[in-house]
């Protein structure tokens, strides 16, 4: 038993390792809905916060608290108010929300202060800290309706959260804010951590939600061929909101995904949208490579795109050193001109620096990945796996279950990353009649 631990255990915490060097000295924003702590997970996600500190990321808590505000409305004898998406927060609703921001507050307290021996929370020290570093400003009155007590951020108290952070301790930020003159202002927790994200230009925002995340075809019912889309460019996600109807309620596709796209157009690199059912979400999809949810990335000057008949040239010119040399198959310019809707591509400047084709088998619901080339220019940076990412993703929009790659120099590459060495004849057999039995070339396979 021991021996299969450790078998286990060794190539996990080896995995797990570049993302610990990476996420050091990085900083979070976590917005968790105040859905999750009512649903009793405040103490498994404390641990995981604790222990993604304790990595050395610095960590800026927002919780929600819509199921409390409406228990105490509820429990007050009070019909909670809504327009436009908005909580329309009158003297009551404004008692009911500084009771439950209060109530969270301490229990958040209290859960990060557990060290219980067994647990891993164990000798962990971790120091919240909550303070007006919020100023807000009213809705106002909006199409007739006023708003009253509800506000939007208008600034944030970057230096004092910063002083706080560098001080090892963890922020935690209600959505609260406080006008110059002293007033209230009952703020979304989603506007909340975007804004703080955006003003401290964090490494990551991520929402812990109901939602499991945004679907390859957001608009079509759940199920297996309809599987979360685990990395949306900021492009696509932005032509995505457009075609989505407006969001009002956190259930709306358009609900998280809005602020994911607010936060990656002013600084914030990736921002998440992931689920507080899982058990361990936040590990999941901050230290696991597929992740859980769904990220979306700012990619800024690079474009990680599909090909068009203008960059058939630069394809050639990328892949040609390495048909030279036999890592790659010869193709000539017309297969390229003939497939390049099948290529993805990274384009810099109007250079291509990396590229790979796919070519479906739908017959056995799998797909070849050919043609994978990332400039030596930019080795070593991630562009190989952004570029195998969206191929998968193209894969599994098709509703294919599985791409191969034929390869005689880099299967170590595709082994690290979740492929498994086939037979072969495994190929579907109108590629097995194209296979070169001389050149030898191994078969890897992916599940998707």
């Amino acid at each position: 038993m021991t021996s299969v631990f450790n078998f286990t255990f060794v190539p996990w915490f080896r995995s797990v390792a570049p993302y610990i060097h990476k996420f050091r000295n990085q900083t979070f924003v976590v917005g968790i809905a105040g859905e999750a702590i009512a649903a009793g997970k405040l103490q498994s996600l404390a641990q995981d916060l604790a222990m993604i500190q304790s990595m050395g990321v610095k960590i800026v808590l927002v919780h929600g608290f819509r199921p409390q505000v409406a228990e105490q409305l509820q429990a007050k004898g009070h019909a909670p108010k809504y327009s436009h998406g908005i909580r329309v927060t009158d003297e009551v609703a404004l008692d009911c929300a500084q009771e439950a921001a209060g109530q969270l507050r301490y229990e958040i307290e209290a859960a990060f202060s557990q060290g219980l021996p067994n647990t891993p929370m164990a000798d962990s020290t971790v120091r919240v800290i909550s303070g007006n570093f919020i100023t807000a400003r009213p809705v106002g009155i909006v199409d007739g309706v006023d708003f009253q007590h509800s506000g939007v951020v208008r600034k944030v108290d970057t230096a004092g959260i910063i002083k706080t952070l560098d001080m090892g301790a963890m922020v935690l930020l209600s959505p609260f804010g406080f006008s110059p003159t002293g007033d209230a202002f009952n703020l979304a927790m989603e506007e909340v951590a975007t804004s703080v994200a955006m003003a401290l230009q964090a490494d990551k925002l991520i929402f812990l939600t109901e939602v499991p995340g945004i679907r390859i075809n957001p608009l079509e019912p759940v199920g297996e061929d309809n599987p979360i889309d685990t990395e949306l460019p900021l492009a696509a996600a932005e032509r995505l909101l457009k075609d989505l109807p407006a969001a009002n309620q956190p259930s709306d596709v358009a609900f998280y995904l809005q602020h994911c796209v607010k936060a990656c157009k002013n600084g914030v690199e990736r921002s998440h949208i992931i689920p507080y059912s899982v058990d361990g979400a936040i590990l999941l999809e901050v230290y696991v490579h597929d992740g859980i949810g769904t990220m979306v990335v700012d990619e800024k000057l690079e474009e990680l795109r599909e090909a068009s008949a203008d960059d058939v040239g630069g394809i050639l010119q990328l892949i040609e050193p390495f048909e030279k040399d036999g890592t790659l198959v010869k193709r000539s310019r017309t297969e390229i001109e003939r497939d390049v809707g099948n290529y993805t591509i990274i384009e810099h400047d109007g250079v291509i620096f990396a590229c790979a084709a796919l070519y479906p088998y739908p017959e056995r619901k799998t797909a070849e990945m050919a043609a994978l080339t990332v400039s030596p220019d930019v080795q070593g940076q991630g562009d190989g796996e952004r570029v195998l990412k969206r191929v998968e993703q193209r894969a599994k929009a098709s509703g294919l279950d599985s791409i191969f790659v034929l390869t005689t120099r880099t299967m170590h590459w595709f082994i690290k990353r979740g492929f498994v060495q086939m037979d072969p004849e495994w190929l579907p057999e109108a590629r097995k009649r194209k296979y070169n039995w001389d050149r030898k070339s191994q078969v890897l396979v992916k599940k998707l």
